[in-house]
């Protein structure tokens, strides 16, 4: 069963690092981005700002290695050498249930949200990252499998990606279980069957 090669940070994963992720975290998401300085930083990962600049060159280089890490952490699949119905709930079940099980992954994406009108870098730093690594990995395994005779891969694993993000976004993000409540598994059942029964004309 082959599987692709998870995203790697480009900083050192030692302790010292993730005390400073760690740090950041709870800063941006206490003071958003503008109001986050790297002195708050150090003080609240319990390291000197010296430290936290000889692994960070400024506030923007923090922040990407923030998002590759939860990149890694959260939101990484892997696409499974099986047959698409196997292979595609893998990838559903993965991304719906890591994000959910992380309250602070989903408040991280609100900050993201939030701040992308002032700093439009860290959204794209969002997407260089997360959205478009995720896209390209299922866009190469719906290509691979000939039996879905799909016209466009590309168009969907978006829709696929895309719908499993708005589930989660009206769900938890916009706390909108209560009002237009769904099970994981029916959303899951009916994503899957639309994209599998899917013919070109």
């Amino acid at each position: 069963m082959t599987k692709t090669k998870p995203i790697e940070p480009d900083t050192a994963t030692d302790d010292k690092n993730q005390q400073i992720l760690q740090g950041a975290m709870q800063e941006f998401l206490t003071h958003g981005y503008a109001g986050t300085s790297m002195d708050k930083v150090a003080k609240r990962g319990g390291v000197s700002k010296a430290t936290v600049y000889s692994y960070f060159a400024d506030k923007e280089g923090l922040f990407a290695a923030l998002v590759q890490r939860l990149a890694c952490e959260q939101v990484y699949f892997t696409v499974v050498d099986e047959e698409p119905t196997v292979a595609l709930r893998l990838v559903a079940e993965t991304l719906l249930d890591k994000s959910k099980k992380t309250p602070e992954f989903l408040n991280f994406v609100r900050l993201i949200i939030a701040e992308s009108g002032r700093f439009p870098q860290l959204a794209q730093t969002f997407v260089k990252n997360i959205a478009k690594p995720g896209i390209e990995r299922l866009t190469h395994y719906l290509a691979s499998r000939e039996e879905l005779k799909l016209p466009d891969p590309e168009a969907t694993a978006r829709i696929f990606i895309g719908s499993l993000i708005y589930f989660q976004l009206l769900q938890e993000m916009m706390h909108g279980k209560e009002i237009i409540p769904m099970e994981r598994d029916r959303f899951v059942d009916d994503l899957l069957r639309l994209v599998l029964s899917c013919k070109p004309n």
